[in-house]
């Protein structure tokens, strides 16, 4: 089941040569494809494990793992433009907590997915590790994120 020219128009980044990593925060790089099994119930993980921004107060570098995972649609999320969506954070200075939430956001504007969450596992820096945890439901998977956030937190416990 191959997918045709028409299904694959709003896919530009993929196979491109000439791709150019943004040097500033880019959320207009994501880009979307159709979704052939909406009926169906699924999930998408995506774990970025070369994640980086800058704080904003001192500049240093911020490194981690981010780790999405939704149930789609109609639309899903281009991989390669996550990769320079996530790209874009290089240069961008916020706190570990702004940077997860802002990625979920932007990925729900673009999918608007039944459910989503965005991890993020940030290096220790000061000797303090940092897991900010955002997720998001719609109406029929509102018990599913309340569920998942509470996971969040014990695991957090646990892990401490």
């Amino acid at each position: 089941m191959s997918r045709t020219d028409s299904e694959l128009e709003g896919v530009t980044l993929l196979g491109n040569q000439g791709t150019k990593y943004p040097d500033r925060y880019a959320p207009e790089v994501l880009e979307t494809f159709k979704n052939k099994h909406p009926e169906n119930e699924y999930v998408v993980t995506f774990n970025c494990p070369e994640f980086t921004s800058l704080c904003p107060k001192t500049g240093q570098p911020d490194f981690a793992r981010i780790v999405i995972q939704y149930i789609p649609r109609e639309d899903m999320v281009e991989s390669k433009s996550l990769k320079l969506y996530l790209f874009s954070f290089r240069n961008h200075g916020d706190f570990h907590e702004d940077c997860v939430n802002i990625i979920m956001k932007d990925l729900i504007r673009l999918m608007k997915p039944r459910y989503i969450e965005v991890k993020g596992i940030f290096t220790p820096r000061g000797g303090i590790a940092i897991y900010p945890f955002a997720n998001h439901g719609d109406e029929e998977h509102r018990a599913m994120a309340e569920h998942r956030r509470l996971e969040a937190f014990n695991d957090a416990l646990r892990e401490g």
